[in-house]
């Protein structure tokens, strides 16, 4: 009996100023929702770090933060855990928009993409968003920018060309045994989902000032035989802010949990009663004491190979 083609197993990153689709291509690419998405700058904060297992092998999807110009202590953390993960991956995937246009943000990838030594692929995102033609021409102003490994369109929100996608990433990974079981799919612990999963209603139910002020910490999670039971909170940096996502009678709050509890019992597979406060903690995102303690450690910027 012939024996089976030895499979490959690596690591890929997703770069992009934020907004460019990163988390929408890597749910529909691995077939399962992890990372949050909104329409809002600032959805990915941490580096999360998915699998998707097929017939050719394994690949470590590291979704990293959009690159942007940071303005306080957590923006220069979500820069500095999206650079790193440049020299810790086989090969790097960059997400663009569709135009011939490109702005400071993604001249600034470009540099650093310049410097890596790793193949890129530029993966052109929402093409389902203009014509035929917009896409060939944005293809041809990147092309004049870099030699890419390889330059690959897709709309990751109708998982267009994205089979295509996968094969072009294991033309460049290397042969070898998979890092993780082929029924995993992420690396991040449950009470960590969970809070963004919570983040993420929150990110679209609010209004746009008051977002990227806030993070959920998940308290409680006690599993019992048929249900699990959930204290969370979320955090914001104004009291003004407090009252709008408590909402008139608690609506806001209410709107936020019930979107956020469905999502919960898709993923967890049982019923689900989660309760939900807020709290004021004034400038938490320029103190390193309670970055840390929603989870957002500057010595963890590296993915782990």
């Amino acid at each position: 009996m012939a024996q089976n083609k030895q499979k490959k197993a690596g690591f890929a990153t997703l770069v992009g100023r934020p907004n460019v689709g990163k988390s929408t291509l890597m749910n529909h690419l691995i077939g399962q929702k992890i990372a949050i998405t909104s329409n809002k700058p600032q959805t990915t904060r941490n580096r999360i770090q998915t699998v998707y297992t097929g017939p050719k092998g394994q690949i470590v999807f590291l979704d990293t933060p959009g690159i942007h110009k940071a303005k306080n202590k957590l923006g220069n953390y979500m820069v500095k855990v999206a650079e790193s993960t440049f020299s810790d991956v086989d090969v790097i995937l960059w997400l663009v928009e569709p135009t011939t246009y490109i702005g400071a943000g993604e001249r600034h990838i470009l540099e650093q993409l310049k410097r890596s030594r790793l193949p890129v692929i530029l993966v052109i995102n929402k093409i389902d968003t203009v014509p035929k033609t917009a896409v060939l021409d944005a293809m041809e102003t990147y092309r004049k920018e870099m030699d890419f490994a390889e330059i690959v369109p897709v709309s990751a929100l109708r998982s267009n060309n994205t089979d295509t996608l996968l094969d072009c990433i294991f033309k460049y990974l290397p042969y070898g045994e998979p890092f993780y079981d082929e029924d995993t799919i992420t690396d991040q612990p449950q009470r960590q989902i969970v809070a963004e999963m919570i983040r993420e209603k929150a990110l679209r139910c609010l209004e746009e000032e008051i977002p990227h002020g806030i993070a959920v910490a998940v308290e409680r999670m006690e599993f019992k035989e048929h249900i699990v039971n959930i204290d969370a909170t979320i955090i914001c940096e104004r009291d003004s802010h407090k009252g709008i996502i408590i909402g008139k009678q608690g609506s806001m709050l209410k709107k936020i949990g019930s979107q956020a509890r469905r999502d919960i019992e898709d993923m967890l597979e049982c019923q689900v009663n989660l309760q939900l406060w807020v709290k004021v903690k004034k400038d938490w995102r320029d103190s390193d004491f309670l970055l840390k303690n929603f989870g957002y450690n500057p010595a963890d910027t590296r993915p782990d190979r």
